[in-house]
């Protein structure tokens, strides 16, 4: 009960029968005048001014009366009766009851001040006891008003949200919950270092999506607050803070040197896109693209990756033993397959030349050539088996696998030059490049599998090429359209470049993929130009760092 004469308060449990002692509560005290003989109540018949005189404001007893009975009620946990003294029962009796289902509120002891003509001051102490939280003491104080119900002429509570609390408006509740959706994490690269997208911008987007999955597993905690929200469940006003939030733990594999090199790369350019893997791994040391804060083409671009994939119908050439990289093979100006009149790059032609010297110089027809002897699905069947690419990859964030579909007639020998339906990014193209150098695919990851146990894709068998492919890249990297990117790089190296048209552009989507000893690392730069002269730059500065 409240208590107005002396400001005594009793404080009772929600939802739980408690015995009444003998204190005089504030509703029977305002039945009753200065020397208990009630006078100064209403006239017996009629209210206050009897059955012919309309009825007026509320009495200050009338005031006292409704108010104390609501506080009483509301106090003792007895939310509907609370709710039915006053002007929109169903709309206090929600609000009352979620006190305690969405704020926690377990116990509310309330205080009534003096009131103010039919204004009721009034403070609210409750303790807030949430989950596996300590529980903690909220308090705050407000007002109500009592006015005359114009149906009944009954003195009533006038309900508006600043009853239960005086920063409440229309629409708005209280609750008590998680500070945020998911606890946060911290990202740690591979020496156990925090990633902060200060300091790595282009990670950002990396960062939210590892909190976003690992938060609830990664042994942090979201905290608890008891705040005022809004219609759509959105923060308005904190009012106590239970628990501070704690981060959780993620690793991942990157390489912070690595990163650094990635990052500065892009960042001249106003879009690029790069990563980089270790081969003998697959850890991915570096994700960067430009702009940091659009979207991820590095995990999760799809573009046409032009000559880059003639890695792949290359390594298909050679198991087939439609090439040798020592053995003389066509590169005519043009040939036609399905209809279509294939070219070479400004329609140069190698004559008497090896394949080994069509890859160097990325002769189109070297390839197209052999689409004669090939079905409409080996291209796709090889890139899956031999490279992994298409399979579902366990990268720890999302990511674009590779797409090869079956296509036929000039579709086919187009997918032949990483032209027609072929899809991939520098995530695909850099781990196309690390199963080159590695001899054997592993499926690139940027969260180490045994953190939440995912079962990373595999190829069925190595790479049955590997060894000619290094050599085809190598000379590339030496002598071919790579020679200029790659100059001044030592150790063992490898390169391709690619130019992949797209419709609608006037200029090409730039490429380059290649390896340095134990990095591998694959760029795209947009509607820029020639592989080797826009991405092949991006991936040498960072092939520089590689160990």
């Amino acid at each position: 009960m409240v208590d107005m004469r002396n400001g005594q308060r009793i404080a009772v449990v929600a939802g739980v029968c408690a015995a009444v002692v003998s204190v005089v509560g504030f509703g029977a005290y305002s039945l009753l005048g200065d020397d208990g003989s009630g006078g100064g109540a209403a006239a017996a018949d009629g209210g206050p001014g009897g059955d012919d005189e309309p009825a007026g404001p509320p009495t200050d007893e009338e005031v006292l009366t409704a108010s104390g009975a609501f506080l009483d009620a509301w106090a003792a946990g007895d939310a509907v009766a609370a709710a039915e003294l006053t002007s929109d029962p169903e709309a206090a009796r929600a609000a009352l009851e979620a006190l305690a289902a969405d704020a926690s509120l377990t116990e509310v002891a309330i205080e009534a001040g003096t009131p103010d003509g039919a204004s009721v001051p009034f403070s609210l102490d409750a303790t807030v006891a949430h989950g596996d939280e300590e529980p903690a003491e909220l308090g705050w104080e407000t007002a109500l008003s009592v006015v005359r119900d114009e149906a009944s002429g009954e003195p009533v509570v006038a309900w508006a949200p600043t009853v239960i609390h005086p920063n409440l408006a229309e629409g708005q509740s209280l609750e008590t919950g998680p500070i945020s959706e998911v606890p946060p994490v911290e990202a740690l690269d591979r020496n156990g270092a925090v990633l902060s997208a200060d300091d790595y911008p282009s990670l950002a987007p990396v960062i939210a999506e590892l909190q976003e999955r690992y938060g609830e597993q990664a042994g942090g905690s979201a905290g608890a607050e008891t705040r005022i929200v809004d219609a759509e469940g959105e923060t308005v006003t904190s009012l106590l803070e239970l628990a501070e939030p704690t981060a959780g733990q993620v690793p991942t594999t990157i390489d912070p040197t690595v990163q650094r090199a990635a990052e500065d790369a892009v960042a001249d350019s106003a879009s690029a896109s790069v990563v980089a893997i270790q081969p003998s791994t697959g850890a991915i040391h570096a994700v960067a693209n430009s702009p940091a804060d659009g979207f991820d083409t590095a995990l999760e671009g799809s573009y046409a990756p032009g000559s880059t994939f003639k890695i792949v119908t290359a390594s298909l050439l050679l198991d087939r033993d439609l090439a040798s990289p020592g053995a003389e093979h066509p590169c005519p100006k043009h040939f036609t397959h399905g209809g279509w009149e294939f070219q070479n790059l400004d329609e140069f032609e190698i004559e008497g030349g090896t394949f080994a010297d069509s890859f160097a110089r990325s002769c189109n027809t070297a390839f197209i050539s052999q689409a004669p002897e090939l079905s409409d699905d080996e291209l796709g069947s090889h890139a899956r088996d031999a490279f992994g690419l298409g399979l579902d990859w366990q990268v720890g964030v999302t990511s674009m696998d590779g797409a090869v579909p079956t296509q036929s007639d000039a579709q086919m020998a187009a997918s032949l030059i990483g032209q027609g339906g072929v899809r991939m990014n520098p995530l695909t193209m850099a781990s196309v490049s690390a199963t080159v150098k590695n001899g054997s695919f592993l499926q690139p990851y940027l969260v180490p599998a045994d953190f939440d146990g995912r079962q990373l894709a595999q190829a069925p068998s190595p790479l049955p090429t590997a060894g000619d492919l290094r050599s085809l890249m190598s000379r590339t990297a030496a002598n071919g359209t790579a020679a200029e990117a790659m100059a001044g790089l030592g150790g063992d190296i490898g390169g391709k470049t690619g130019s992949a048209e797209v419709d609608g552009q006037d200029k090409p989507n730039a490429w380059f993929t290649g390896y340095r000893n134990d990095l591998a690392v694959a760029a795209v730069v947009p509607d820029s130009g020639h592989g080797g002269t826009f991405a092949g730059p991006l991936v040498a500065d960072v092939l520089r760092v590689a160990p």
